[in-house]
């Protein structure tokens, strides 16, 4: 029985290489994105304890140096989580961008695939049809013999 080859299977290899490589840039873009996400939270978790602390210390006896060194320390943080919702920013576009990268080689795979199976039905009609005329040509053989031989 005849073998089958895709004549594309190289092709085939590298979108499926592509494909692998694509699916680990979208994860490192995922864990990035979570990364900063965590940051953000880290920051307005500290930014809330500094609050805290600045209403403990406006209930205490009053001190000007810590109220200040507090509404400091509050407005720094204000500026971290700006900064950090940056960050964020910059970190969704990498990971849309994997995104859509992913999504295209997937869909390149996909297609060689595809012209993989056709090519594959092809090969089964074409042995199909191979057998076909092999078992006409065996019918006729012995159909002409059998024929001579009541002659």
């Amino acid at each position: 029985m005849a073998k089958f080859v895709y004549h594309m299977q190289s092709v085939l290899n590298i979108k499926e290489k592509l494909e692998e490589q694509a699916k680990n840039q979208f994860a490192v873009a995922k864990k990035r994105l979570d990364e900063e996400q965590e940051r953000l939270n880290a920051l307005r978790r500290r930014r809330e304890e500094y609050m805290e602390e600045g209403v403990r210390l406006r209930n205490s006896t009053l001190n000007m140096l810590d109220l200040r060194e507090n509404r400091a320390a509050v407005e720094k943080m204000d500026e971290y989580i700006k900064n950090q919702q940056a960050q964020i920013i910059v970190a969704q576009k990498n990971l849309d961008s994997a995104r859509v990268r992913l999504q295209k080689v997937m869909q390149e795979r996909k297609m060689q695939e595809k012209l993989r199976e056709k090519a594959f039905e092809e090969f089964k009609y074409d042995l199909n049809k191979q057998e076909s005329k092999e078992i006409d040509e065996l019918t006729s053989y012995t159909y002409g013999l059998k024929t001579r031989e009541q002659d």
